[in-house]
């Protein structure tokens, strides 16, 4: 049996010759072995490589992992295979990795979880594919990296910045990022500014404490002055109350006519009548609209 991981040894392929040979008595032995290795082809799948053979990309644009518990059912079957470069092509692109990388002999682009999945929940090895195409330069390697890993729940937003930088960075231009990524220009606009964010802004959006929206307008805020403005728009001065005796009730607003009203008044109002639900409306919006109209409401979203 040929070990597996797309490489196949041969060995004992040529017989005994000389006294032992019922053709001719008087040739001269051949060798006893000869070996001989296969190399893996692009695109070939490369099933239960050992894990010690792969090592997760060094350049990944994530900080952390996440919980990797759901992930934990690895340890008995794997249902999609990672994307993987071979060593010899990684180290064209970035010689100075070679000690990085140990004695590994491809590293894994996409699948970085699956592969700590399996560090951690004991599965021997992985099924990869091999994909030496994408390392043509390194902002190919960036962009698969990436790509995997936007929209993702777990995947936060400051490294999603971080990541659109980096593209930036490697493509030349925001326009060129942004084509790449099949994003608008707004929205690595977006991206980028969250890296303008003082620490401790950074640290809450983090947590979960400041919403993306309000940290994009405190980005245009200089530096010094970000922690103040978030700590006012916290705490706004209270408004004096009205003296309830005196305090005159607010008379009520007629309703407009539905005809007068203008298109988004009109969606508005249908969404309060219906009560909607946001993963309700999501669905509908997944539903209704094609990946191209998702994403420009994404877009138009995050612009307000």
């Amino acid at each position: 049996m040929p070990p597996k991981g797309g490489r196949a040894n041969f060995a004992s392929l040529v017989g005994a010759v000389g006294d032992n040979s019922p053709v001719d008595r008087k040739r001269t032995p051949a060798p006893t072995t000869t070996k001989t290795t296969i190399e893996p082809l692009e695109g070939q799948l490369l099933a239960d490589v050992p894990v010690d053979q792969l090592i997760a990309n060094p350049r990944n644009p994530r900080d952390e992992l996440g919980d990797l518990s759901d992930l934990a059912t690895i340890a008995d079957r794997q249902l999609q295979p990672g994307t993987v470069v071979s060593r010899t092509a990684w180290l064209k692109l970035w010689p100075e990795d070679e000690d990085d990388l140990g004695a590994a002999q491809y590293i894994v682009v996409n699948g970085n979880r699956r592969l700590a999945a399996a560090q951690k929940y004991g599965r021997p090895g992985l099924d990869v594919v091999l994909r030496d195409s994408i390392a043509v330069d390194k902002g190919e390697i960036l962009w698969a990296a990436t790509s995997e890993n936007i929209d993702r729940r777990d995947f936060d937003v400051l490294e999603e910045a971080k990541a659109v930088e980096l593209m930036v960075s490697e493509f030349g231009s925001a326009d060129a990022a942004a084509k790449k990524l099949g994003r608008s220009k707004g929205w690595v606009s977006q991206r980028r500014a969250l890296l303008k964010l003082a620490p401790e802004l950074q640290a809450a959006l983090r947590a979960g404490d400041l919403a993306v929206r309000q940290a994009r307008s405190l980005a245009r805020v200089p530096l010094e002055e970000q922690v103040a403005a978030w700590e006012a728009a916290q705490n706004p001065d209270p408004e004096p109350e009205a003296d309830a005796e005196t305090a005159e009730p607010d008379a009520p607003q007629p309703k407009e006519p539905a005809s007068k009203l203008e298109p988004v008044d009109k969606v508005a109002q249908a969404l309060k009548r219906l009560g909607a639900d946001p993963d309700v409306l999501a669905a509908a919006v997944r539903k209704h609209f094609t990946d191209d109209e998702r994403r420009k409401l994404i877009d138009a979203l995050e612009l307000r």
